[in-house]
């Protein structure tokens, strides 16, 4: 898979503004010691993955609506490695037992709510298990995000986060929260919202925060930036 994503962005200049952005991206990631690695189309993921990952392997996945639309999901339950189970339909109890056990995974798949150009991978979750096994756990993890997921900074993750990510998370996943029913965060009716404020709803998504940025071990955070949007 090629690293230089101008020729298939340069069909016009939004393509190419992307192209350029998913470049510096990348550099930045690359200098913080994660693998970074492009795309051009969503639908080849799935082939990279196989490319990486042996048959019979443990695989796990945190919530993504990424991960679903690009067929990742589809292929880690399709019988080729042994697939540790997230999702609806799980009592309590089951639901800990998965997570749990995904924290010794040999590959865990995440998208991520926002890559800055920077090279930094920004996450709010609510149950957490998604950023315990991002930070340490599996042998290796994979980010899979769309172009749409890039922003210029920190503070850029936190209002596409506030206004996007979480209040279409919420509607998916049916939270009664204040960013479900108003499409953005109750935060931003205050004067200067803080980086972890919200609402009190115990439906809310966002309770915990973490930036990764540059990495102990080279490589464990493998990215895959995709020339097309994804997600959320």
């Amino acid at each position: 898979m090629a690293d230089d994503v101008t020729k298939p962005m340069l069909e016009g200049p939004t393509l190419a503004v992307t192209g350029m952005r998913i470049k510096r991206t990348v550099e930045a990631l690359k200098r913080n010691r994660f693998d970074a690695r492009v795309v051009a189309h969503a639908s080849e993921i799935p082939a990279l993955i196989e490319s990486l990952v042996e048959e019979g392997q443990t695989v796990a996945h945190g919530g993504s609506q990424t991960l679903k639309e690009c067929g990742v999901i589809d292929l880690l339950s399709s019988g080729k490695y042994h697939f540790i189970e997230h999702g609806a339909g799980m009592s309590k109890e089951q639901a800990w037992e998965a997570d749990h056990a995904a924290l010794s995974a040999d590959w865990y798949f995440m998208s991520a709510n926002a890559i800055t150009e920077n090279g930094e991978l920004y996450n709010v979750d609510g149950n957490s298990n998604r950023v315990a096994a991002l930070c340490y756990g599996p042998r290796h993890v994979v980010v899979v995000a769309g172009s749409n997921k890039i922003v210029r900074d920190l503070d850029e993750a936190v209002i596409r986060m506030k206004t996007l990510a979480a209040p279409a998370n919420a509607i998916r996943l049916g939270c009664r929260t204040y960013c479900a029913q108003r499409g953005e965060c109750v935060s931003l009716t205050a004067a200067a919202p803080l980086l972890a404020d919200g609402c009190s709803s115990p439906d809310r998504i966002c309770c915990s925060y973490v930036v990764s940025a540059h990495q102990r071990e080279p490589g464990r955070i493998k990215v895959i930036l995709v020339g097309e949007p994804l997600g959320f």
